[in-house]
């Protein structure tokens, strides 16, 4: 296969988005930077006057920063899990979409700690955290399992992205010698030789076969954070599980909002086609239908039992004047919705496939609010102080503004990676795009060209 010739092709093709910046992509950047710099701003003024800035008073301590520490480290699982899973089975059309998977890993898991710093009052204590651990709080468990599974999926990245960082280093595109110096140091010798795609191959599988169950872990001990106390709604033994599905889902739903941006923005409609939204599609609608039986199972027990603590609670989140409107919306549009939009063929397309997942992936938002807020409303015991700013949580400008700021810091992340790493991988669709040729002449009748 000719592998060598298809790639330079493919890096011709690409290397005018990777060294150029457009005018639309400079007004893009200066729109979230704009949202990121009042971000900044709102944190200048939550550290200088507290938390009294915030929405979270003595009773609801947990607000949208944990909401979107949730919902970012979700996001990141997905990467890991999707792109682990689907280069073990040695999926040929995984190939296009294992870059975006992979970054998404990295920078969602770099956005979402930010949140937990974010609702600690003395920063400057922080490292009380490491050097007097307490070993039985799963939030130390959280703590070191997250940053387990970070190096994990920046090397997940860094390995896949090595044989791009090679062609890269000995392209024939003009490029500032710093840059090439830094492809040819990130390339770590990669010739391409026998023994060396055996190496990257084994270390992938193996990567593959240890993040799998390192998402599942981290995932089930960021459950255990909520369903090891005993608040309603919480102290649940299915939170682990539940939490897994539901980080794998909207991750899922976010890889596909990335293909989309990333095809129509760089013209990529060759690359990232319509069939890979279709698969993804087929993904979505599997889990949207595990994720519908647990969250039926969690509520129809809770219901059912009529437990005075936990009734009250499903009061709140069925009652339309409270938390009824997000709550159903958050099981139609997370869950029904896709199902049918993806799962009827006179609707699947790649414009349905794409509506399904955004409005999954702010369903899921949602979801995430209503599992942390109304029971943080509903207490156990009695409240003594219930001043309605006290028992009611209501986000203030300061938390919509970081929590904008956080979204910012994802997009332009993501769009400078794309400056420095190609967002189709190189190597792979090169391969891709030979066996597909070295096929059409098989069935043609042609004979095969002999591998190089």
């Amino acid at each position: 296969m000719n592998i060598e010739k298809t790639s330079k092709s493919l890096l011709k093709e690409f290397w005018p988005q990777m060294s150029k910046w457009t005018t639309r992509e400079l007004i893009w950047l200066g729109f979230w930077g704009i949202i990121f710099l009042v971000g900044l701003y709102a944190l200048y003024v939550q550290i200088v006057e507290g938390h009294v800035v915030t929405g979270m008073r003595d009773h609801v301590i947990w607000g949208v920063y944990i909401v979107n520490f949730i919902f970012f480290i979700g996001i990141g699982y997905t990467g890991a899990i999707v792109g682990g899973l689907l280069h073990l089975f040695d999926a040929e059309w995984r190939k296009p979409l294992m870059r975006i998977a992979a970054l998404m890993t990295v920078i969602s898991v770099i956005i979402g700690p930010l949140y937990i710093l974010l609702c600690i009052g003395r920063l400057d204590r922080l490292y009380y955290l490491f050097i007097y651990p307490r070993l039985q709080s799963p939030i130390i468990w959280d703590v070191v399992a997250v940053m387990t599974f970070l190096v994990g999926g920046i090397l997940f990245l860094y390995l896949l992205a090595i044989r791009d960082f090679a062609i890269l280093s000995r392209s024939e595109e003009t490029m500032p010698a710093w840059r090439r110096k830094i492809y040819l140091f990130m390339s770590a010798g990669f010739i391409n030789t026998r023994m060396q795609r055996h190496d990257l191959k084994l270390a992938l599988n193996v990567l593959s076969l240890l993040l799998i169950p390192t998402v599942i872990i981290v995932s089930s001990v960021l459950s255990w954070i909520f369903g090891m106390t005993l608040r309603p709604g919480w102290h649940s033994t299915i939170f682990g599980p539940y939490f897994v599905l539901a980080a794998v889902y909207t991750g899922t739903g976010v890889l596909v909002l990335l293909m989309y941006a990333f095809r129509k923005l760089h013209n990529l409609g060759a690359y990232i086609q319509e069939r890979h939204f279709v698969y993804v599609g087929y993904m979505l609608i599997a889990m949207a239908a595990g994720y519908g039986y647990f969250t039926f199972s969690e509520y129809l027990t809770d219901w059912y039992t009529s437990e005075k603590w936990n009734a009250e609670l499903i009061h709140k989140l069925m009652d339309l004047n409270q938390y009824g409107w997000m709550f159903y919306f958050a099981n139609f549009a997370g869950i029904l919705l896709p199902i049918l939009l993806i799962g009827i063929p006179k609707f699947r397309s790649i414009n349905t496939i794409t509506f399904s997942a955004a409005l999954l992936v702010i369903a899921m938002w949602f979801k995430r609010y209503l599992i942390i807020v109304p029971t943080l409303e509903t207490p156990l015991l009695p409240m003594q102080d219930i001043r309605p700013e006290y028992v009611n949580y209501s986000a203030t400008w300061v938390e919509w503004a970081l929590t904008g700021a956080g979204i910012a810091m994802f997009m332009i992340l993501f769009k400078v990676a794309s400056k420095y790493i190609p967002i189709v991988p190189i190597w792979e669709t090169s391969e891709m795009i030979e066996k597909e040729k070295q096929t059409k002449a098989a069935t043609n009748g042609q004979p095969q060209p002999s591998l190089s």
